[in-house]
């Protein structure tokens, strides 16, 4: 009964936001990089910040996780309105990861060497989840199946978390998902909401790695991770910035170029990650990790360089 009013909640606040937003003419206005051609509410991903306050509610233990997520979003939510300098960004993201950090006692069993690279990494992939929200459903449907899986290796294999610290964001996913999976979107999740949910992801795969010593699972995040690395290597052989706006992952290109209906790309990828959960849900136990790294990788990635350049002639055509 309490997830059922959650989610009611979650998708109530969602409708006072959408009178807010269309008040303060919080937008997003389609330009020559867009993969849409509506004006739309811009922001919806707040329903995440309002399901970190919930956890805190709930279970003021987790504290330190919300703290990083409430800064976090709360910077992101700033940035959909007034596009904020990338130095000021960094600063607040480098608070919420350290308060990540600490929650996972990273400074207490990590020399700092591995401390420096896990920021790098933790930062690198909040922003690659971030870049990778660029039509409508992927990211809600993506991290939907990520917490599934999730959920499942908590309550089926290692008791990695408290089980509220996946449910809640589920349901608040599910909420989004309502006004976002849509051929014309209500509304899109913004900074805000690809960036604070990737924030909670990436806190509960480091707990389970940590938890259970196996990196394997950082494959959760396998087809984007795919998507976004090889295309920052495209866009640096092209010499491009690559901290500007683009229409060059993968995903983009077969939703704008290959004119494939955006729902049918976003299901298309939470599908594929899906199959690799599965995949190393089966294999937790095995001891083959590197050999199930590479047979679930190497597919991801010949499809990503043979097709993506039939996909830009036909674009140049």
């Amino acid at each position: 009964m309490i997830y059922l009013i959650l989610f009611i909640l979650f998708t109530g606040t969602l409708l006072i936001y959408f009178s807010i937003a269309d008040r303060f003419n919080i937008i997003d206005k389609p330009n020559e990089r867009s993969s849409h051609a509506a004006i739309t509410i811009r922001g919806g991903g707040v329903v995440f910040i309002i399901a970190a306050l919930t956890v805190w509610v709930l279970d003021p233990n987790f504290w330190l996780v919300v703290t990083g997520l409430l800064i976090i979003g709360g910077v992101s939510f700033a940035d959909d309105i007034w596009t904020l300098p990338n130095r000021i960004r960094i600063v607040f993201h480098i608070t919420a990861v350290t308060l990540m950090f600490l929650y996972l006692q990273v400074f207490a069993s990590l020399p700092v060497y591995l401390i420096s690279a896990l920021y790098i990494l933790v930062i690198g992939i909040i922003n690659a989840y971030n870049f990778m929200d660029g039509i409508n459903g992927i990211t809600g449907l993506y991290s939907l199946v990520i917490l599934a899986g999730l959920q499942y290796v908590n309550l089926r294999q290692v008791a990695f978390t408290a089980e509220n610290l996946i449910w809640i964001p589920m349901l608040a996913t599910g909420a989004f998902l309502v006004f976002n999976f849509r051929k014309k979107a209500v509304c899109f999740a913004g900074d805000v909401g690809s960036v604070t949910i990737s924030f909670w992801i990436v806190t509960l795969l480091l707990q389970l790695i940590f938890a259970t010593g196996n990196w394997l699972y950082i494959l959760f995040l396998a087809v984007y991770g795919v998507d976004a690395v090889l295309t920052i290597i495209h866009r640096l052989i092209l010499r491009q910035n690559i901290f500007k706006a683009h229409r060059l992952h993968f995903y983009q290109l077969l939703a704008n170029e290959c004119k494939v209906p955006h729902l049918v790309v976003s299901v298309l990828y939470a599908i594929l990650q899906l199959l690799i959960i599965c995949v190393i849900v089966g294999a937790y136990q095995a001891d083959s990790s590197l050999l199930i790294a590479v047979c679930l990788l190497m597919p991801l990635a010949m499809i990503y360089i043979i097709l993506k350049p039939r996909m830009m002639r036909a674009q140049i055509r």
